[in-house]
């Protein structure tokens, strides 16, 4: 252990590539923060001279129960004395001391949700030092009580307000409401009551040896690592918790030495819309943590280039050749020091889903990056985000003209978010867990601690901060909606309410929160979905995923058109909508839903009660018109592409009333003496009982009931044809599927299939139209994947009903499951993940690779697909392009995500 190297200088960058292998070794070794720092080192950047502590020394300190491994502390000294000489200052010193922060930095950013100290180094005499050096008693001061404070509550757990309840009753002393109006005397003074407050928690003095205090804060951002903030981001964000963090240490550099100093953040573009244009805030005579945790309201970047034009003109250059050097939008840290321009930090910037798409696309415009490039570099997640539902505009302009605005402030995250407020994030979180209720978190300004309520919370309102405030880049990277710097908002957290003017708002009261524009109204205003075709930037992504996907592959030649993504649509306006948004085909039509509308429901119901095949056929005969005028409007729809049309699958007590509502109607009306229809109730009660079965799930549905009552089919497949025909012979090109469910056995297709394209043959004979159509079955039963060589013998396609083959792979009733067991199974990691969210690929996925290959070794021009709710799942679309399915089929509105998940699933497998 002693021979590992667990410490790396910035300008080692090159031995930590020779121990790490590639680039995503050394973020891995040093983390993201401590690898661009060396790279910014590398590449001639302004960087403070400093070192990383790496990932590997974080997890060595966790498993051996907090105690450094051998050789770190001696390390860590020897790189301390190598950053003294660099920086020309001396680490302890009173007459020309060094100070170093102390920060956190994983592989993955995780902003904020780990621990920092600044100042590290100061003590009693290396702060009268440092006044005395720099001849500005109020920095030194203002300088040391950081320190104390962050050393307080970072190190020794002290609780911040204990701080900043002496902070703000010498402001209200003095008359003043900015930090930065106290004298030095004042500071002074407030060092002395904070090192009291160190005294009386610890019962230890503040410690003057300046080792003793980098010492304590490596190990305090050690742990950090497992501290409840950390690990919910972790779990919202996936991360995985065994990769530790790094720590760096840097030499401070000071933005608060007056007029000529300064500090921000900023990104190389607009995170929120995505334009190409510098992003940020900053303030003068002010350190980093006053910017980033949004307790003072800053001035916007642009206001830098009239306060200091020739760090400003720097600035722009550095970042341009950032952007250049990682091909990314870039998040930075800067700090002015006396017009001397120092770069803290650079890592990809979080953004909102609207940002991503147009900086993808404008990024491979520009050929900074490729097509693929791009279509990896936004998730399906914020493809799903941009497709949720807005505010209506007229129902927004009501609400003005009502007074209900209540507030503005920065659009911070966009979206629209309705829910009730709550003004802390433990009570957020307690409401939207356990009473599932909307929610609105409320606050002044978020901490790193507030992050398990604003993720819990469908929007986020703070009265302070800006638009690099933490609150603002948790919620852009999450697609929460958020406003920030809404200053109008007084919050009082002891009452649990707020005011604006004469409004006010209490805790539970419903608000509107609109984070595209940076409105808050009243009440709960409606919604609508957004326009696909309105969102170029979008269209433009997913036509290149679509071309990836349908590519040949570079290193066969071999051409094939790719996984396509299909949508389930009962309807013509559902399948015009699927169509809209980029569907290739229908994969799934629920005859059976049609059946439902009310004016068809009664002849459902004679059809069932029918007491001969003759009474079924003449209901029968009423209900083709209705469903040849469905399938022909799905036809139109679709012109030119597939439509599979399942045929019909529950059992028929489904279409019927409840056995419990109907024996309780026929007991009441026997216990009152009521004649009249007594006697239609109580026959209606014994055909129900009739067809009662104990688990109708495995019960007479599907190919079964076909089997039985062949005369359902029949008119349905009859209605396709003629429906088909009537399109075609308009000159459209109808392409039905007719798929029958449930099949077990190669011989229920056997007795169905030949009957079914009979008729098929018939309505084409009879009609004279010619158009193609195929029969082919739903594999949802695990016997029928695994024999699957013999079906295929018959059906012409398959199609994954994979919410059923969970079902009956795990022996789980999935609605019992996930009320009863299954979330706990997942919580406690018994089970990896929800099956029915997510393909379980070693065993519903070892059936579905099986039935592909068995099934194309009978007929190898076998087209197969899924068609259930994981159609639209991006980990399900990446597992079914690599088992060689034709089609993913899910909910239209889900057709952009998997169009994406599709082309990045063909990217990844080149």
């Amino acid at each position: 252990m002693t021979d590992s190297k667990w410490v790396y200088r910035f300008d080692e960058v090159a031995l930590a590539e020779q121990a790490a292998g590639d680039w995503e070794g050394v973020r891995a070794l040093l983390g993201g923060k401590g690898a661009n720092l060396a790279e910014m080192t590398r590449i001639g950047v302004p960087v403070p001279p400093g070192f990383t502590v790496t990932t590997a020394a974080c997890n060595a300190y966790l498993a051996s129960g907090s105690q450094f491994p051998g050789g770190l502390w001696e390390q860590t000294r020897a790189a301390m004395q190598a950053t003294q000489k660099a920086a020309t200052r001396v680490f302890g010193s009173a007459r020309n001391p060094l100070l170093v922060s102390c920060r956190s930095g994983a592989k993955f950013s995780m902003p904020g949700m780990m621990d920092t100290v600044l100042n590290i180094g100061l003590n009693d005499e290396t702060a009268e030092g440092l006044a005395a050096l720099t001849d500005d008693r109020r920095y030194a001061f203002d300088c040391y009580r950081r320190l104390v404070q962050m050393f307080g509550s970072v190190v020794l757990n002290i609780p911040d307000e204990d701080f900043e309840d002496i902070l703000d009753a010498w402001k209200e002393k003095r008359g003043v409401k900015s930090d930065t109006d106290l004298s030095a005397e004042d500071w002074q003074a407030i060092t002395e009551e904070f090192k009291v407050v160190v005294r009386k928690h610890t019962g230890e003095d503040f410690p003057q040896d300046p080792y003793e205090q980098l010492r304590l804060s490596i190990e305090a951002v050690f742990r950090s690592w497992n501290g409840k903030r950390a690990v919910d981001y972790r779990n919202a964000a996936r991360i995985s918790h065994d990769l530790g963090t790094a720590v760096n240490i840097v030499t401070m550099v000071f933005g608060n030495m007056g007029g000529t100093s300064g500090t921000g953040v900023a990104f190389t573009r607009d995170p929120a819309s995505g334009e190409r244009r510098l992003y940020g805030d900053y303030l003068l005579n002010a350190q980093g943590e006053d910017v980033v945790a949004g307790i003072r309201n800053t001035l916007p970047i642009a206001q830098m280039e009239k306060d200091l034009p020739e760090a400003y003109a720097q600035f722009v250059s550095i970042c341009d050749r950032l952007e250049a050097h990682y091909r990314e939008m870039q998040d930075v840290e800067f700090t002015i020091e006396q017009r001397k321009l120092w770069m803290l930090q650079t890592r990809s910037g979080k953004r909102t889903a609207r940002a991503a798409v147009r900086i993808a696309v404008e990024m491979a415009n520009e050929g900074l990056i490729t097509k693929e490039q791009a279509v990896l570099r936004v998730s399906p997640e914020q493809v799903d985000v941009l497709l949720h539902p807005q505010f209506d505009q007229a129902a927004e302009q009501q609400a003005r003209a009502e007074g209900r605005l209540f507030c503005s402030g920065v659009n911070a995250s966009p979206g629209a978010a309705v829910g009730q407020a709550y003004f802390d994030a433990d009570t957020a979180e307690r409401m939207a867990k356990e009473h599932g209720q909307a929610v609105i978190m409320v606050r002044p300004f978020t901490k790193p601690d507030d992050v398990h309520g604003m993720l819990a919370a469908k929007g986020i309102l703070t009265s302070e901060g800006g638009a690099t405030s933490h609150a603002a880049v948790v919620a852009r990277q999450f697609g929460v909606p958020c406003v920030v710097g809404a200053a109008a908002a007084r919050i009082n957290l002891e009452a649990r309410q707020m005011t604006a003017g004469e409004k006010v708002v209490k805790e539970g009261d419903w608000l509107s929160v609109n984070g595209t524009t940076g409105e808050v109204f009243l009440g709960q205003l409606g919604t609508v979905a957004p326009a696909l075709e309105e969102q170029t930037d979008l269209l433009t992504l997913l036509g290149w995923a679509d071309e990836i996907a349908a590519r040949p592959d570079a290193r066969t030649g071999h051409v094939t058109r790719g996984l396509q993504v299909w949508a389930n649509a009962d309807y013509p306006a559902d399948a015009r909508r699927a169509r809209a948004y980029g569907a290739q085909g229908i994969g799934l039509c629920r005859t059976e839903h049609m059946f439902f509308e009310p004016e068809r429901l009664p002849i459902v119901q004679r059809m069932i009660l029918a007491e001969s095949s003759a009474e079924r056929v003449t209901a029968l005969d009423e209900l083709l018109p209705f469903q040849q005028a469905d399938f022909a409007g799905l036809f139109e729809a679709m012109d030119g592409l597939p439509v599979i049309i399942r045929l019909i699958d529950p059992p028929l007590h489904e279409f019927l009333p409840s056995q419990e509502a109907l024996l309780e109607e026929v007991i009441t009306m026997r216990v009152k003496g009521a004649v009249d229809g007594l006697e239609d109730k109580e026959k209606l009660l014994a055909s129900v009982n009739a067809l009662h079965e104990s688990n109708p799930m495995m019960g007479l549905r599907g190919v079964r009931l076909s089997i039985l009552m062949p005369e359902i089919v029949e008119m349905q497949v009859r209605a396709i044809m003629q429906a088909a025909a009537e399109v075609a012979n308009r000159g459209l090109d109808p392409r039905p599927e007719v798929m029958i469910p449930l099949t077990g056995h190669v011989n229920e297709l056997k007795v169905i299939q030949p009957r079914l394209e009979a008729i098929a043959k018939e309505v084409m004979a009879a009609s004279g139209a010619n158009f193609h159509y195929k029969f082919g079955t739903m594999i949802e039963i695990p016997r029928a994947a695994l024999t699957a060589a013999e079906i295929a013998g018959v059906a012409e396609f398959f199609s994954f009903g994979t919410n059923d083959l969970t079902q009956m792979t795990y022996g789980y009733s999935r609605d019992d499951a996930e009320r009863n067991f299954l979330l706990k199974y997942v919580e406690d990691h018994i089970l990896p993940g929800n099956p029915f969210q997510s393909i379980d690929q070693p065993g519903v996925g070892r059936l579905m690779r099986m039935a592909v290959e068995d099934g194309r070794s009978a007929r190898p021009e076998l087209e197969v697909g899924i068609c259930g709710e994981h159609g639209g799942d991006p980990d399900s679309v990446h597992f079914c392009h690599a088992i060689g399915l034709n089609y993913v089929s899910c909910s239209p509105f889900r057709v952009p995500v998997a169009r994406l998940a599709a082309g990045q699933a063909a990217v990844d497998s080149r």
